[in-house]
C-alpha cells in the first residue's frame, strides 16, 4: 500500500496513527477486546492499513502474549503500519488516556467509590461492554465459520466448551490451540513436501 497516496508523508501517517490510538483508547471502556474491535474498524475497515487476516492474527498474538491486550495489539498494529517508530507511537497513544484517567481517579478515589451515580454509570457501561464483546465474538467466529474448515470450527467449539463448561483456564486453552496450530502446520507442510 502506498503511504504517500494515503496520507502524504510518513510524519502525517505517524500522527494519524497516534491520534487514532489515542482516540480509541480515550473513548473505549471494557478492556482489550473492545479496543481490538475498534482498532479493526479503524485500521482495517476505514484506513485499510491492515487486512482482516492480519488483524485476526494480531488479535490472537495480543491475547496470547503477556501483558494488556490493548497494548499488545497497539505494538503489533504500530509495527505493521510504520515499524519501530510506529510501534512506539501506537503504544503511547494507547497508554496515555488510561494513565491520565487512573491518575485522576486515584486522587478522587473516595468520592468515586461512594458516589451512587458513578456506580450506576459503571453498571450501564458494563452492559455496553458486554454488547461490544459479543460483537467481537460474532465477528471473529463468523470468519472462522466462513473458512468452512471443520478443523477450525471444531477447534473453536472445543475451546469454547473447555472454557465455559469445564472451566479450563484460558491460558491452557490458548496454549493448547497454539500447539494444535503448530502441529497442523507441520502436517500440512509435510503433505506439501511429499508431493
Amino acid at each position: 500500500m502506498d503511504e504517500n497516496k494515503t496520507y502524504g508523508t510518513r510524519l502525517a501517517r505517524l500522527w494519524k496513527l497516534f491520534l487514532s490510538t489515542l482516540y480509541i483508547s480515550s473513548f473505549t471502556f471494557g478492556g482489550g477486546f473492545v479496543i481490538v474491535t475498534f482498532m479493526k474498524k479503524k485500521f482495517v475497515d476505514e484506513l485499510h492499513w491492515i487486512d482482516e487476516q492480519e488483524m485476526l492474527d494480531m488479535t490472537a498474538l495480543a491475547q496470547s502474549s503477556p501483558g494488556a491486550i490493548a497494548v499488545n495489539a497497539a505494538i503489533l498494529v504500530g509495527w505493521q503500519v510504520e515499524g519501530l517508530i510506529g510501534m512506539i507511537v501506537a503504544v503511547l497513544g494507547t497508554i496515555i488516556p488510561p494513565m491520565v484517567i487512573l491518575s485522576v481517579i486515584s486522587v478522587f478515589y473516595n468520592a468515586f467509590a461512594t458516589n451512587r451515580y458513578i456506580a450506576l454509570l459503571l453498571k450501564g457501561m458494563q452492559a455496553g461492554v458486554a454488547a461490544v464483546i459479543l460483537d467481537v465474538v460474532f465477528d471473529l467466529g463468523g470468519k472462522v465459520l466462513k473458512t468452512r474448515s471443520w478443523v477450525y470450527i471444531a477447534l473453536m467449539v472445543a475451546a469454547f466448551v473447555a472454557n465455559t463448561v469445564f472451566d479450563v483456564n484460558v491460558v491452557v486453552v490458548i496454549l493448547a490451540a497454539a500447539v494444535f496450530g503448530v502441529m497442523l502446520a507441520l502436517v500440512q507442510w509435510k503433505k506439501g513436501g511429499a508431493k
